[in-house]
């Protein structure tokens, strides 16, 4: 998987708490932010997993 370029126009308080939550990670902002976008990522997939394994189980057999 090759990386690409993504530029972001954010509010210079949000940027500043991002840089304060990033460095008590010791974490670059730009890792904290994609830390934080591939766990937001895997949790809305991880959901949607456990959503569609409890309605295949719910269904009424056949």
């Amino acid at each position: 998987m090759g990386s690409r370029v993504l530029s972001l126009r954010i509010d210079g308080e949000l940027l500043e708490r991002i840089g304060r939550h990033a460095a008590k990670r010791g974490m670059s902002v730009q890792d904290y932010v994609i830390r934080t976008l591939m766990r937001e990522d895997f949790d809305e997939r991880f959901a949607t997993s456990v959503e569609e394994t409890e309605r295949f189980y719910a269904a009424p057999p056949i």
